[in-house]
């Protein structure tokens, strides 16, 4: 049943948009002088806000889904803490330097019952708290987050406020900006709380309160400066000048000259002063706004408390039905991925059977990528990787002339040969070495990409793979050295074309360098003869070289791939130092941190599901 209602509400959004579009134009009617703002404007708000609240409490920003949030900011000492009070009816921490230290989560819920309940959330914990107690609690619970001294944290606290008669509302409020440090505070104390609230303002889903003090220019505030870095139009600032009856002057100009683009709008209102109660305190605010000769003359629809909660709520509203459906499909769309990304890891091993059955998947895997890279030159699976692509060629050059010292042809061709043999000797050893090398970075990328979910395999492939390579580039040099020794021992072929190839070049004119000889001509002929028998025998020699060379090593790649290998990593990994076939059990410290993560996500964005469908659910349901 429970899937039945996430598929009714994700197919049903556009419904749901137009159901929230009726709660907004209820909201629209509702008047500006509605104190306290209940009944049935808060029965509508209350399940939104409630619903965010919840996500929020998810924390499924962490998930990179933004949510619809009132965001206080100001300059240090602008009246923040009294705009608060005054809308949550209670006394918050005052005193000299930063006040607020942390980002305080305001969410003042209205309560039909005549006690109020209050209580702080934070670090996983839930604390009561009172009226008298409450300023000093947040003080404590602040000190638990962010430290005794006087820095600020990220870390965000929560305080419940559920009274009679405060407006619905979730707020968030930030440190007040300062740029000199106070004895206790870091130098940077500035450019943390700019990154703060940077972080919070940036996403187009929040509202920016920007508290303002009458008595400064509002073009110097550095909270004008930040709120209009990231919302140039003021499209979702809202400013609330405080302290108007300490410059009342030129006031009226200021809220409605809007020299800083406030596009929600100002809201005038008189501070919360000492001792007295919320209701005093509304009782004085009303009076100084209907009889003060300049301040009196402000339109009503701008100055006061109420009209600045009823704003907040209904800005807030708009904001939730606006954003709300994009929500849903934000949160629909990251659970899918979260769930393809798990699917794509591999199967948490939880027996032997089952490591033995991964061994040999992953060992065939590989032994068929090296098949088609090194013994049929196919490089489909590494494309790009041209490190993966054999380029290695083998060049031996002839040697372009021979002199011929004054000894006799059958000992002269044998000596010349010992050392053409050795003068290209290095060579084909320099070129097993060079094509070993590339075999051993092909071997080894092929077993890391293959076994890269399973550390401790990983491991043993890794040493295995380099042991194996050391062995056989010993054995191929070893080989090769022994061939060199053959060439020089004697001079023997049974090809054919070397006998036709000398008859050739015998036929031909050449030339030989005499020297010497000149003063024996009884055996120019004879010289003539061996260098053309050397040429002939040379390129036997040469081929020879080249195809021993190639069938020694596509032997070897062919044992090392179809038998070697294998053998060569189930003794590592069954060795001393591989622990076994049960620690393939053990995932790799990343592939268990991303597995932890994924299911973590996947939990918390089910849970915002539900959460989401039931109060779309109620939408629709409300729209009908």
């Amino acid at each position: 049943m429970r899937g039945a209602r996430h598929k009714k509400s994700s197919s049903t959004v556009q419904t749901g948009e137009g159901s929230l579009a009726m709660v907004q134009a209820e909201l629209d009617v509702i008047p500006l002088n509605t104190a306290p703002i209940v009944s049935s404007y808060n029965d509508k708000i209350r399940p939104l806000l409630d619903a965010v609240d919840k996500l929020r409490n998810l924390m499924v920003m962490d998930e990179g889904i933004q949510l619809p949030t009132i965001v206080v900011v100001g300059d240090q000492s602008s009246g923040k803490s009294s705009v608060l009070e005054s809308l949550a009816g209670i006394s918050l921490p005052r005193g000299q330097g930063i006040c607020t230290r942390v980002p305080l989560i305001m969410r003042l819920q209205h309560h039909s019952s005549p006690q109020p309940e209050f209580s702080l959330e934070y670090s996983g914990r839930v604390d009561r708290t009172d009226e008298e107690n409450i300023a000093e609690d947040i003080v404590k619970a602040t000190s638990s987050i962010a430290g005794g001294g006087k820095g600020i944290s990220n870390t965000p606290l929560t305080l419940l406020v559920k009274k009679n008669g405060v407006p619905d509302l979730t707020m968030v409020d930030l440190p007040g900006i300062t740029r000199v440090p106070v004895h206790g505070q870091p130098e940077n104390i500035y450019d943390q709380i700019k990154d703060m609230i940077m972080e919070y303002i940036k996403p187009e889903e929040s509202i920016i309160l920007n508290v303002l003090s009458a008595t400064v220019d509002f073009t110097t505030c550095e909270s004008i400066r930040m709120s209009q870095s990231v919302d140039k139009t003021g499209e979702r600032t809202l400013a609330v000048v405080t302290k108007v009856d300490k410059a009342p002057e030129g006031l009226i100009e200021k809220v409605t000259g809007d020299d800083v683009n406030i596009g929600l709008g100002y809201v005038c209102v008189r501070n919360w002063i000492g001792d007295e109660t919320y209701e005093e305190a509304g009782a004085m605010a009303h009076e100084l706004f209907q009889t003060h000769p300049l301040l009196s003359k402000i339109d009503k629809s701008i100055v006061g408390i109420p009209v600045l909660a009823h704003k907040l709520v209904h800005i807030q509203a708009n904001s939730i039905a606006k954003n709300l459906p994009d929500i849903v499909k934000k949160i629909n769309d990251r659970l899918n991925f979260c769930i393809m990304e798990l699917n794509k890891m591999p199967k948490s091993l939880s027996s032997v059977a089952e490591a033995m059955t991964a061994f040999m998947q992953i060992i065939g895997l590989a032994k068929e990528s090296l098949r088609k890279i090194l013994l049929r030159g196919e490089f489909e699976e590494y494309a790009e990787d041209n490190r993966m692509h054999c380029t290695a060629r083998l060049i031996l050059e002839e040697n372009k002339g021979i002199s011929l010292p004054n000894f006799l042809p059958r000992n002269a061709f044998h000596i010349i040969l010992q050392r053409k043999v050795n003068g290209i000797s290095s060579i084909p050893i320099a070129f097993v070495e060079q094509v070993w090398s590339y075999i051993e970075e092909a071997v080894i990328s092929v077993l890391m990409r293959n076994s890269e979910n399973y550390y401790q395999l990983q491991l043993s492939a890794r040493r295995a793979g380099h042991n194996l390579m050391a062995k056989m580039k010993e054995r191929s040099i070893k080989w090769m050295l022994e061939l060199v020794e053959m060439e020089k021992l004697t001079d023997y072929t049974c090809d054919a074309d070397y006998v036709s190839e000398w008859n050739k070049l015998m036929a031909s004119i050449g030339e030989v360098e005499v020297g010497v000889l000149k003063k024996y001509p009884h055996v120019l002929a004879q010289a003539y003869d061996l260098k053309m028998r050397m040429t002939a025998y040379w390129k036997v020699v040469l081929r020879r070289f080249v195809d021993f060379m190639a069938l020694h090593l596509q032997l070897s790649v062919f044992n090392l791939v179809n038998k070697e290998m294998e053998a060569e990593i189930v003794n590592e990994l069954m060795g001393p130092y591989g622990g076994g076939i049960e620690r393939m059990l053990e995932e790799s410290p990343a592939v268990a941190v991303k597995r932890e993560k994924l299911n973590k996500s996947i939990k918390k964005l089910r849970d915002s599901k539900e959460v989401v469908a039931k109060i779309m659910d109620s939408i629709i349901t409300y729209g009908d």
